[in-house]
């Protein structure tokens, strides 16, 4: 901080340096001012010494408030404002009331932003769920006749718009994942085959065969949130199978005791240079235009949601080859971590 603080001073050493360059001056080329060579040199160094005692006394005064604000890194920010020190004199009160007040501004917009995202939120929880019971009514009218070829199709479409409607609703709660949260023990075959009869109507109209397999580990997890990140992950699953394929889902633990899941498709596959890219926010890579359906957000909330209950991602893809996603779960003493963390 010293280093810093003589280079903002500069010009005053450089002043005073000059000043008593020309005192020495004007002492030795005027005759009239009687002074022998070890009094000059001694009133040299009484000036550089007031000068030094000067700079100490103004360097601990001026950075006073720096030192105090330096002491707050450490503080809640909700408390800094209180923690600065009051009545500083000068510049110094000058900036620490300006501080306050743009402190003050700035909370006062960022309750405002708050308060609007708040609203927004809630008015679309609320239009997900009076959305819910048209879609409820028309389900029960397609399954009375489920067996006309046409309802099949609106069955298929209907599913999709329902998916939509879901994800939205899971999209409005994820801010307040932390208070929705509940961990309970369960199988991964409990998250896997729901998600598998959710999406039954969409398999037929694509003539796709699902195949589960493996042991039905046990792991502890919020299974409402794990059962989202498994339906994005199937849905892609369906989505980009080609009419016919197959989807292999796979279950049981790793060779370090974690429990996963492995859903493995026949679709396009994701060419290399788009693998490092698949879980960022609206990034839909080559497939997702060619089909003309990717939103660029399931597998960023699958991560997203993943990140917070315990749950790595792992792909193997290639281009024309399919596309593997594993699921791994934290063990049960992980997952404890992530709650206390």
């Amino acid at each position: 901080m010293l280093i810093p603080y003589l280079t903002s001073r500069f010009p005053w050493i450089l002043f005073f340096l000059a000043a008593l360059l020309l005192a020495d001056l004007v002492i030795f080329l005027d005759s009239g001012i009687p002074a022998e060579l070890a009094s000059v040199v001694y009133f040299n160094m009484l000036l550089v010494a007031l000068f030094a005692l000067f700079l100490i006394w103004r360097f601990l005064r001026e950075t006073r408030l720096l030192r105090e604000v330096r002491r707050l890194s450490g503080e809640p920010l909700g408390d800094w404002e209180d923690l600065l020190p009051s009545g500083a004199p000068g510049l110094d009160g000058l900036l620490t009331d300006q501080l306050v007040e743009i402190s003050r501004a700035h909370r006062r917009e960022l309750a405002a932003v708050k308060e609007a995202q708040m609203l927004e939120a809630d008015y679309t929880a609320s239009w997900v769920h009076e959305v819910k019971t048209p879609l409820t009514a028309m389900k029960l009218i397609l399954d009375e006749h489920r067996k006309e070829p046409a309802m099949r199709a609106l069955s298929a479409e209907w599913l999709r718009l329902h998916l939509l409607i879901d994800r939205q609703l899971y999209m409005s709660r994820m801010p307040s994942l932390a208070s929705d949260f509940l961990p309970e023990t369960a199988g991964v075959r409990s998250l896997v085959a729901p998600e598998v009869r959710e999406l039954a109507a969409w398999c037929m109209e694509k003539d796709l065969a699902v195949e589960i397999e493996g042991e039905d580990a046990q792991i502890r997890t919020d299974v409402k949130w794990a059962r989202f990140v498994v339906r994005q992950i199937l849905t892609n699953a369906v989505k980009y199978s080609p009419a016919g394929g197959q989807i292999r889902i796979g279950t049981g633990r790793d060779e370090d005791g974690h429990a996963f899941i492995r859903i493995e498709d026949e679709g396009p596959g994701i060419p290399a240079h788009d693998l490092p890219r698949i879980f960022e926010k609206g990034f839909t890579g080559g497939a997702g235009r060619i089909h003309n359906a990717a939103t660029g957000l399931g597998l960023y909330l699958a991560d997203t949601v993943g990140s917070r209950i315990g749950i790595a991602f792992g792909i193997l893809s290639e281009e024309g080859g399919g596309t593997a996603v594993f699921l791994r779960f934290a063990r049960e003493n992980e997952f404890d971590e992530i709650l206390k963390s």
